[in-house]
């Protein structure tokens, strides 16, 4: 789906999603609704690299969060043939969890990363609130997701149109064909107009009790990374 909504575009957002987390040796991540671990292996990947030039490299982790069993199980695969063990200096854990209730104790993870997940949460407030709660003293909350394009004059206002004219035409047409789900897809396109936009998400972060809130548009606005700090 997030080849259609982004036109494949998304895999830079997913690197540059990364590069802002920038994820240093010994740090625990848990990365929540992450399917099958493309967020996770950049990480942790990110990590691992860097331990070759750091003495700090020892007991590494990302932990893989998500609520569909059958996406960790391919996602394990994935971690066999890419060499990361459940054990060991660089591990990937995966785990099955529902991002309302983690199933973590509080305070045990560095960083919280949810990339195109939170907008799919029946209550995004409460998934900010479990971030909080399991991200230690000046943990990192990160999260990816599709948003909007931001009125900044009549050159956006046909970015806009255009936009809307793909995503509400275009993009159900070809997971109608593609998937023969057109309902699925029409869903995701609304989901996302009805998520909110960057400003009042930042509002639902800092009543959560995150400090420095901030995000950053990502292609104008069709995704946008928000961050905060758990001080």
């Amino acid at each position: 789906m997030n080849d259609f909504m982004s036109g494949g575009i998304h895999r830079l957002w997913k690197n540059e999603f990364v590069e802002t987390l920038n994820p240093t040796p010994g740090m625990k991540v848990v990365d929540v609704a992450g399917g099958t671990g493309d967020i996770a292996f950049r990480i942790a990947e990110t990590m691992k690299s860097s331990t070759l030039s750091s003495p700090l490299g020892s007991n590494s982790k990302v932990i893989v969060c998500d609520i569909n069993p059958s996406m960790l199980t391919v996602g394990r695969s994935r971690s066999i043939s890419k060499n990361f063990t459940e054990e060991g200096e660089h591990s990937i854990n995966w785990v099955a969890g529902d991002a309302e209730s983690l199933p973590l104790p509080d305070s045990s993870v560095d960083a919280y990363t949810i990339a195109f997940g939170i907008r799919n949460c029946t209550h995004p407030h409460i998934v900010v609130r479990e971030a909080f709660r399991v991200l230690k003293p000046g943990g990192r909350f990160l999260c990816l997701e599709f948003s909007h394009i931001e009125s900044m004059g009549a050159a956006n206002s046909m970015i806009q149109s255009i936009y809307d004219s793909y995503s509400f035409n275009v993009i159900p047409f070809i997971g109608g064909i593609v998937a023969n789900d057109r309902a699925s897809y029409q869903y995701l396109v609304e989901s996302i107009r009805k998520f909110p936009s960057q400003q009042q998400f930042c509002e639902i972060i800092e009543k959560e009790g995150f400090s420095s809130v901030s995000y950053k548009n990502l292609t104008m606005g069709v995704a946008a990374i928000h961050s905060g700090f758990k001080l």
